[in-house]
């Protein structure tokens, strides 16, 4: 057998031409077109990351926020307990402070109420202990009991400092109607007890049980029955 060696190389040089033709213009697109197909796809997997990256960086910040509402949350309702159990204690600490403040209104009020009627009692027994003592002194009427009003009056006025006796005009009351002798009398012992030479009008009033004052302008002596019983009915009402 016998080797065609110009048909073998011309076959030859037609598979090298094949080849750079194949070379020059199928498989650089082609590698090119995979190439840019592999960028592609790394480009994709490079944004795929990014975006996985992010996601999970937004599900993180998600997370904590939620934790920070339910941190927030569980704060918010401690403060409210806390409010609603200060709140709660001021109110029954001022409902006690108003139920104390009527109580002692009510025992104020009560014993005031008490202090009333006791004084009402006193006032009232005493102007009865009084009037008793006022019935049982106007049976003691007579002389000897002018007699001695009359002393204890002119006791009284010469007491009295000189520039009150200086007076220009007197009323003598008595419980019961002096007689003009009487009245004569009774005058001259006010006129020297005085130092002066008063008028002197003589007014009876009944009230006064017995006894005999002097009343003017600036002077008043009260010495009846009547000035007395209402001193001791005073005093037994105060005392009381």
């Amino acid at each position: 057998m016998s080797i065609d060696w110009a048909a073998l190389g011309l076959q030859a040089l037609n598979v090298l031409i094949l080849v750079w033709l194949l070379a020059r213009f199928f498989w650089r697109p082609v590698a090119d077109m995979i190439e840019q197909r592999r960028a592609a796809a790394q480009a994709l997997l490079a944004d795929a990351g990014a975006k996985d990256e992010a996601a999970k960086a937004a599900l993180a910040e998600i997370t904590e926020t939620r934790a920070g509402f339910a941190q927030e949350r569980a704060a918010l309702l401690a403060q409210a307990h806390a409010q609603a159990a200060a709140a709660r204690t001021a109110l029954l600490a001022e409902a006690a402070q108003e139920a104390e403040a009527l109580r002692r209104e009510a025992r104020a009020a009560m014993q005031t109420e008490q202090a009333a009627a006791a004084q009402a009692w006193r006032e009232r027994a005493s102007r009865l202990a009084v009037d008793i003592a006022a019935r049982l002194a106007a049976r003691l009427q007579g002389e000897a009991v002018q007699a001695a009003f009359l002393e204890f009056l002119l006791h009284e006025i010469q007491a009295l400092p000189p520039a009150a006796r200086r007076v220009a005009a007197l009323e003598a009351v008595s419980a019961t109607e002096i007689s003009a002798a009487a009245q004569s009398d009774i005058t001259a012992r006010i006129s020297a007890a005085l130092g002066a030479t008063p008028r002197v009008t003589f007014i009876t009033e009944p009230a006064l049980i017995a006894g005999l004052e002097l009343r003017g302008p600036h002077l008043r002596i009260s010495n009846s029955w009547r000035a007395d019983l209402d001193r001791i009915e005073q005093d037994l009402i105060h005392d009381g």
